[in-house]
């Protein structure tokens, strides 16, 4: 049995694994190619995880915002072009889409008058920036919605399609 954490500032590989009730021995149980000190220097944050690893413990800890965090908050690339979301409720999440769709509705027909001549012009770029920001919101919450089902899928909360 392994030792409980007393470990403070616990970053969100730590926190998963522990939420998902599993030591580090019993973590590298079910990944079978990452060591309990490899999670060790990652939960210590001396060794950033690699995408094959994150992937791992989203599926051994049953955590599908890992992959979102990883991607958001370490890595380069989708640092600069990843939506950050979180795990909410599903009424909120609905609601926050449908009112995320409801805003990029108001905004269709200003879009097409922006982008018919293929070009944003000075005038065209107040609004046009406005519209990139509702998309932002609409990408969140579509990742948000998406991290929804994949932990439902996972804690059994919503059945898989035969």
């Amino acid at each position: 049995m392994g030792k409980r954490s007393v470990k403070e500032n616990k970053n969100t590989y730590q926190l998963s694994r522990e939420a998902a009730g599993l030591t580090r021995e019993a973590a590298e149980g079910l990944m079978t190619f990452v060591s309990s000190d490899r999670i060790e220097r990652i939960e210590g944050g001396k060794s950033v995880p690699h995408p094959d690893e994150v992937l791992a413990m989203e599926r051994a800890y049953r955590d599908p915002t890992l992959p979102n965090y990883y991607c958001t908050h370490e890595c380069p690339i989708g640092m600069k072009y990843v939506t950050e979301a979180e795990l909410k409720e599903l009424p909120q999440l609905t609601v926050e889409l449908l009112s995320a769709l409801n805003a990029m509705a108001e905004e269709k027909d200003r879009l097409i008058d922006i982008s018919v001549d293929g070009r944003v012009n000075g005038f065209e770029r107040k609004r046009f920036d406005v519209i990139l920001e509702k998309l932002s919101v609409l990408d969140r919450s579509i990742r948000g919605m998406r991290i929804w089902i994949e932990h439902a899928l996972s804690s059994g909360k919503l059945d898989d399609a035969d």
